[in-house]
């Protein structure tokens, strides 16, 4: 066993949040639902669109059963709405392969539309408790500090990290389930991005970040997330009103919500490319 390990896991089971998605009667379908919505949003925001998406459709295939729009209007202001036409698109995947149940290995998991190796991964530990590697960004930054001495992992996971991820990886399936849900605690709480708490860490001693003096990062600039005035900003306002309506929204309502009538028209033709609106009149567009 990994030295880091029994520490972690100590931790762990003193400090784990309690969220709907990690309970012990979790559904598959809630778990996967987590995954969906937490890729690039914070918990406190994924929480109460989690519990209403669930009370409306308790399962992939009642989902399924509804047109992608509503996927997409229920899916509010999380952000990304692509994820919801992925997951809609998942759902309808599992009804017609798997008899409307998620799928518990790998393999099934990857191969569904919208699932790259990190969510198939995740599903497969957190639903069915399976042994793999999980890297997200919390994961990865810990491992980056703990074994190997940077304060930030590299922009894209690479062979060498997933190796190392793999070698602290527990061999017993549950455990290495808990691990890897621990890890990912232990990032979120305690070895964040911006300020990391050394003091409250179970590893501190063990950190190869903390021993060097905690180097800072040396590696080509970390992107930053622009906002005010950009095309997503643009599509954000365009798809608040289409989300809003209940039926089909005029040309002249959407001039109305930008300025800049190029950023505007060529947010829109992106929200049809992607799927996230549709072209129903001369001058009108709605949620597909």
């Amino acid at each position: 066993m990994s030295s880091l390990q029994a520490p972690v896991l100590a931790w762990y089971d003193q400090h784990q949040r309690d969220l709907p998605w990690r309970t012990a009667t979790a559904t598959p379908w809630s778990v996967m639902v987590s995954e969906f919505m937490l890729q690039q949003t914070p918990v406190s925001r994924v929480l109460p669109v989690h519990a209403a998406w669930l009370e409306r459709w308790p399962t992939p295939a009642a989902l399924a059963a509804e047109p992608t729009g509503e996927a997409v209007r229920a899916w509010g202001r999380l952000g990304y709405p692509r994820r919801a036409l992925r997951l809609h698109a998942a759902a309808t995947a599992i009804v017609e392969r798997h008899d409307g149940e998620v799928p518990s290995s790998y393999d099934d998991l990857i191969a569904l539309p919208g699932i790259g190796d990190y969510t198939a991964a995740a599903i497969a530990t957190f639903a069915f408790g399976r042994r793999h590697v999980v890297l997200d960004t919390n994961v990865r930054r810990v491992l980056a500090r703990t074994l190997g001495g940077v304060e930030f992992p590299a922009r894209s996971v690479t062979r060498a990290e997933r190796d190392l991820a793999a070698s602290v990886l527990p061999e017993d399936e549950p455990t290495a389930a808990t691990w890897s849900v621990a890890v990912m605690e232990l990032g979120a709480l305690v070895c964040t991005a911006a300020g990391p708490r050394c003091e409250d860490c179970p590893v501190a001693t063990l950190c190869a970040w903390r021993t060097a003096g905690r180097p800072a990062y040396a590696g080509p600039p970390r992107p930053t997330q622009a906002w005010a005035g950009t095309d997503r900003q643009c599509r954000g306002r365009l798809m608040a009103l289409l989300r809003e309506s209940h039926g089909p929204v005029h040309r002249s309502v959407l001039d109305g919500a930008w300025e800049k009538a190029d950023q505007r028209e060529r947010a829109l033709a992106g929200l049809i490319a992607d799927g996230l609106a549709v072209q129903v009149g001369p001058d009108t567009f709605a949620l597909p």
